[in-house]
């Protein structure tokens, strides 16, 4: 039998984990969501439960794995997965011996753990929009953001891991939004599902109305990323506000990485680029923009081509890129 490889995408809201051939299709997966209130040991308990029932469901064992990938949700020290912080999940997670905690709960697998956008960088740049290309930049849009950077067919990482964490980049000082990393201004607080709320109080502070009955008093009850799509497609203006001010701070981080590192194609996935073409066509708008008379022409903003899986296909990817 062909060996298979196992993903386990952990995030904020969803834990989900997969088997995954090395052509990267999905053969079978599983999630949960019960995860959110537990503590880091208890959320290595159900990654082992996860795994275990993929084996179980699927007739195989430990041996018929080439490796087990994880992608987390926050800063990953690679060479020992060891995770140093996370604003998305609960609390236990500092300079915690993650692949240490799960490699334990296995004979023969050998575990891989890395930021959760490198490793679904890694699997756009080996099977999805980036194939083909030796230098690319990967943008997850969802719960929070990430990046992750192809170089001359190399991921970054940096001597702490933590290259491309572009989430925590300021790009607004002197916004009075409050990151969970401690700083203000950061590009999570003007763009990801977690801070789409404190978003939308601000726009019906200075007047925007919600036909959705959206207030600033149920708004963090109220708003996500689904409702802010609902609102879009009934056009609804605080949607759309909140949509643009999304899109205008991810084209001036991703204008930032282009100059920095000027790959020939960026790609786009996460929850929220499931806003559609307005968001995306908002971006690449505010990007053209901003580059004015470079040879913008040349660069491709692209839609993930693994899309929703990307985080499963990404994290089983890990023992391929190791």
């Amino acid at each position: 039998m062909e060996k298979l490889l196992c993903g386990v995408d952990l995030g904020g809201t969803k834990l989900s984990a997969g088997l995954v051939t090395l052509d990267g299709t999905i053969v079978d997966e599983i999630c949960t969501y019960d995860h959110t209130q537990k503590d880091s040991d208890g959320i290595v308990m159900d990654i082992v439960a996860l795994v275990n029932s993929l084996l179980e469901k699927n007739s195989l064992t430990e041996d018929n794995l080439l490796g087990l990938g994880v992608g987390f949700a926050g800063h990953v020290r690679y060479k020992d997965g060891t995770t140093i912080t996370t604003s998305n999940l609960t609390a236990g997670f500092k300079n915690y011996p993650f692949k240490a905690n799960i490699q334990k709960h296995f004979n023969t697998i050998k575990v891989f753990v890395d930021n959760d956008a490198n490793a679904q960088t890694f699997a756009e740049y080996k099977y999805g929009a980036g194939k083909g290309y030796e230098d690319m930049i990967f943008m997850t849009i969802s719960t929070g953001i990430g990046a992750g950077i192809i170089s001359n067919g190399k991921l970054l990482r940096g001597i702490t891991g933590t290259a491309g964490e572009v989430g925590h980049t300021i790009i607004r000082p002197e916004s009075d939004r409050k990151c969970g990393c401690g700083n203000y201004g950061c590009l999570m607080t003007q763009a990801c599902g977690l801070f789409l709320a404190d978003i939308a109080i601000d726009k019906i502070n200075v007047g925007i109305k919600s036909s959705l009955g959206i207030t600033i008093e149920n708004a963090h009850e109220k708003i996500n990323g689904v409702t802010v799509k609902t609102g879009l497609d009934e056009g609804d203006e605080l949607s759309k506000a909140i949509v643009f001010e999304s899109a205008d701070s991810i084209a001036i981080a991703l204008y930032n990485l282009f100059q920095l590192y000027n790959p020939p194609i960026i790609v786009l996935g996460g929850g929220l680029v499931n806003w559609g073409s307005l968001y995306i066509d908002r971006i690449r708008e505010k990007f053209h923009l901003l580059a004015k008379d470079m040879l913008i022409d040349e660069i491709k903003i692209e839609y993930t081509a693994i899309g929703k899986n990307a985080g499963i296909i990404g994290a089983a990817s890990l023992p391929l890129e190791a």
